[in-house]
């Protein structure tokens, strides 16, 4: 309980609905007892007597009862119902909000799949008990107490005999619901697993094939998939075990009761009619008792659901606006790194003491080996992570200072792994500019030279490009990323490789169409070929986290040992780029094949 009442508040806004049902509960079970008591009294002062205008009444007295109790069921039903599917509505749109601001830390350690277990299977286990398991349970609590009620007013020794078995039901009750809830948060730790190699698989679906590992990935996901049966036999025969154990309590204490009262008919204390209406009382009770099993294992589900559902809600929020933050409508592009000290966990530094200040409009390069802390340096203008020591300023002002959405706004980024939607390109181009018109997605498809494959596609803009754009190019991809980014026309660009799943020519392209943009806007570049390097304003030498040098190309030739290490290891040679010799008049002067040739 004290992990559902976690989940409680979502279920504020629906809590008239929640007492409607509760009312509705309380009058089937009224109707519910009443029907027992009709039908003694109607064999007592109908069919004992031989009174058929008593017996007749007492027999429409009966349906009516009973169809009020179908009513308040329905009420019962309808109403909880209701009230569940809108808290977890609630509930899951909680989940989403909060994961969508959790930091990149976060997300960096957790699973799709995980993710999506929380957020659909657990929340839907908790609607079904909230919806159906909380009213059944004190459905089954008013029943007991309405049965003992009655006994005691037709004799105190059945009544007692009634209330014997109620230590015994709870304390199954208890143990079965304590060995359950680990079994379940088993099996929904499992799903979860089982749900990640499902995603990973379906995603990663061409790579499997490519190096022909289908029969490898068959026996993973059948190695999962056995661990989750088992975990689900383990529970289910445990189950197995609890509901026939109950079924014989119930059918126990209901033979000792019938012969008890049995006994008082044959002894004059109990009338014929008290008998039936006992015997009824029992049938009305019986059968909650025996769905005793289903509801503590519905309840068991449920709280270790709510458990798995709590640990999301209560992870920190790591990166976060402040109250008093500033709101960056327009910037000029300066960016300082002072002291900087960045760790991803206690300890491992992945950036150590670096300083340097980029004066609005300038290009920097951020060159050194992998591990270096290029991309971690990307990753702090936008403040996806906080600095654990020292300040990142972008004009002057701390960017823990500033709202994340203002901040984020002047900020265009296009990243090594580019990610697209499964909507249409028009949509995946407008993703961070929601009020784009159709000539600004345009222009930025145009800058980013993708209108030349878009025209080609069959719909155009409008054509879908599948999960994460699983039907376009690595190239095309990219371009359409530059045009996403280019259409928020930030005052600084962040460039990860932008054009490394593109071929020389398109990079030229892009390239010619960047050195216009990148006018006036403060730029990162992280790249590993020369061109890109030499035009750089500014060059930032990494090293184990460290800023070892700093300078132009030609000035780290002459002084920086490690700028020529890696400008000899990594960097691509200085004609990658260049425009063929023209040895028979095939180019023209920009490197592209000549009107001559292309006639030819």
């Amino acid at each position: 309980m004290k992990t559902l009442l976690r989940v409680a508040p979502y279920f504020k806004k629906y809590r008239l609905l929640l007492v409607f049902g509760y009312i509705a509960v309380i009058g089937n079970a009224f109707f519910n007892l009443a029907v027992p008591s009709l039908i003694g009294t109607a064999v007592d002062e109908g069919v004992v007597r031989q009174d058929v205008a008593r017996l007749v009444f007492l027999s429409v007295m009966i349906v009516v009862a009973s169809a009020l109790r179908g009513l308040c069921a329905f009420g019962q039903n309808y109403l909880g119902e209701t009230a569940a599917q809108g808290g977890s509505y609630q509930l899951r749109r909680a989940l989403y909000k909060h994961v969508q601001q959790l930091s990149f830390s976060f997300h960096d350690q957790a699973q799709t799949g995980d993710l999506l277990t929380r957020s659909m299977s657990d929340v839907e286990q908790l609607k079904n008990f909230t919806g159906r398991g909380m009213l059944m349970i004190f459905n089954l609590v008013l029943l007991v107490v309405g049965v003992a009620v009655a006994l005691i007013s037709m004799n105190w020794k059945l009544a007692l005999l009634s209330i014997l078995i109620l230590p015994l039901l709870y304390w199954r009750a208890a143990w079965f619901s304590r060995s359950m809830r680990p079994l379940f948060r088993a099996i929904q730790d499992q799903v979860a697993v089982v749900s990640t190699l499902v995603q990973d698989n379906a995603a990663g679906a061409r790579v499997v094939k490519a190096f022909g590992q289908e029969q490898r990935e068959i026996e993973r996901f059948d190695n999962e998939n056995e661990r989750l049966y088992q975990r689900y036999f383990d529970a289910t025969r445990l189950q197995s075990f609890n509901t026939p154990l109950l079924n014989f309590i119930a059918n126990a204490a209901t033979i000792v009761m019938l012969w008890v009262a049995g006994l008082l008919v044959i002894g004059n204390q109990l009338t014929i009619g008290e008998l039936v209406a006992f015997y009824a009382y029992l049938l009305q009770i019986v059968g909650p008792v025996r769905q005793g099993g289903f509801l503590m294992s519905m309840a068991s589900r449920a709280a270790a659901s709510s458990e798995r559902i709590v640990e999301v809600l209560d992870t920190p929020i790591d990166v976060s606006s402040p109250p008093d933050a500033i709101d960056m409508d327009s910037i000029r592009g300066e960016v300082e790194f002072d002291h900087v000290t960045c760790e991803y966990h206690p300890g491992r530094a992945v950036l150590e003491d670096v300083c340097f200040k980029v004066e609005p409009g300038h290009t920097i390069a951020l060159v050194g080996a992998t591990g270096s802390g290029k991309t971690t340096v990307a990753n702090l203008i936008p403040r996806f992570y906080d600095v654990s020591d020292g300040h990142v300023l972008i004009d002057g002002i701390d960017v823990r200072d500033v709202n994340l959405n203002s901040l984020r706004r002047q900020i265009g980024i296009v990243m090594q792994e580019t990610t697209l939607f499964s909507g249409s390109i028009r949509e995946n181009i407008a993703f961070g500019k929601a009020d784009a018109t159709d000539e600004d997605i345009d222009w930025a498809a145009g800058m980013a030279r993708a209108e030349e494959f878009i025209s080609r596609l069959p719909e155009g803009y409008d054509t879908r490009v599948g999960e994460r754009g699983v039907s376009l190019s690595g190239g095309q991809k990219q371009r359409v990323a530059i045009a996403r980014a280019l259409l928020m026309d930030p005052k600084i660009l962040i460039l990860d490789e932008f054009t490394s799943a593109v071929d020389a020519a398109t990079e030229r392209l892009i390239r010619a169409a960047l050195e216009d943009l990148m006018r006036g806007r403060t730029t990162f570049v992280i790249a590993h070929r020369l061109s890109t390097v030499r035009a750089a304003d500014l060059i930032l030498v990494l090293k184990n986290g460290r800023l070892v040098d700093s300078g132009t190309h030609e000035e780290l030739l002459e002084s920086s040992k490690v700028y020529r290490d890696i400008h000899a290891s990594q960097l691509a040679e200085p004609d990658e780029l260049a425009a063929p010799r023209d040895t028979n008049g095939l180019y023209d002067s920009d490197g592209f094949f000549s009107e001559k040739e292309l006639v030819s």
